[in-house]
């Protein structure tokens, strides 16, 4: 049992779901209709170790190898926070998975007789690519899709699902750009203690958050972007250019501001990508 007070106290576990944060949805759906006697508890996690449809950013899909990962998503009730703020939630969760990589991988190169691997190198290494994907290096071993409810000016509900590649050494050709613990340590890791303390460092910073630091959680934030300050280029969508800018860090909104040869531009999700 984790250290917290609610988040992982209700833990339902699957061998396999098309989707975890499907059925977080429906749990709830079910207590708002009455089909279930009260609505999940705050902290609910719904955990499978296998997805036959998980879900990414924007209606992509996260790909996982069975039994090898993290696949989880937790139910919270952020009534508190303001709908046009809901990204503070998302920038909570991922510094929160940060939390988690940087202490698994310091704690395992710290046990490896090799000394080229400095544990000071470890930090600086797990960066959070814009807008929630956790990068080791320049490979992606994670990413976050938070689905919220919104009720009025406030959110009602909020689902966090969170894809960790954990042992899994081979990815598919589609996806040149994945990494894992393993294949960054060279070990094998615990999922289930993994979890454990996913679920302790996410309600630290859901608290922080909620205690009101906005500005201490996007200073963090923009601290640990991945490439922030570093010129690099990137592709526009809209009209598949291609230009050169140095990423500055976000507005209250969720944008991501990249400083170019004209100013500074704004994006939004899926708008602009980073050539690796």
């Amino acid at each position: 049992m984790s250290n917290t007070l609610f988040i992982g106290k209700v833990y339902h576990c699957f061998d396999e779901l098309p989707s975890t944060n499907d059925w977080a949805a429906e749990f709830i759906a079910l207590g708002q209709k009455g089909a279930a006697k009260t609505r999940p508890p705050e902290g609910t996690v719904v955990r499978a170790a296998n997805q036959t449809a998980g879900k990414g950013q924007l209606g992509s899909r996260w790909q996982s190898k069975p039994g090898e990962n993290l696949l989880l998503s937790i139910i919270l009730y952020p009534t508190w926070l303001d709908a046009m703020a809901q990204f503070y939630l998302s920038m909570a969760a991922a510094l929160a998975l940060r939390d988690l990589a940087v202490e698994a991988i310091g704690r395992r190169m710290s046990l490896q007789p090799d000394e080229s691997a400095p544990l000071s190198d470890v930090s600086s290494t797990v960066k959070i690519k814009w807008p929630n994907d956790l990068y080791l290096g320049d490979k992606k071993a994670a990413g976050i899709l938070i689905q919220n409810v919104i009720s009025g000016a406030n959110l009602q509900s909020s689902i966090v699902g969170i894809g960790l590649n954990v042992n899994q050494t081979e990815f598919p050709a589609d996806l040149p750009n994945a990494t894992s613990l393993a294949l960054n340590t060279g070990t094998n890791f615990n999922p289930d203690e993994l979890a454990e303390r996913l679920f302790e460092c996410l309600e630290k910073r859901y608290l922080q958050l909620k205690s009101g630091q906005k500005a201490a959680i996007k200073d963090e934030y923009e601290t640990h972007l991945w490439r922030r300050g570093i010129s690099s280029q990137y592709i526009r969508h809209s009209d598949h250019t291609v230009f050169e800018g140095v990423i500055q860090g976000v507005n209250a909104q969720g944008n991501l501001l990249i400083q170019t040869a004209e100013g500074i531009a704004t994006f939004e999700v899926k708008e602009v990508s980073a050539i690796v």
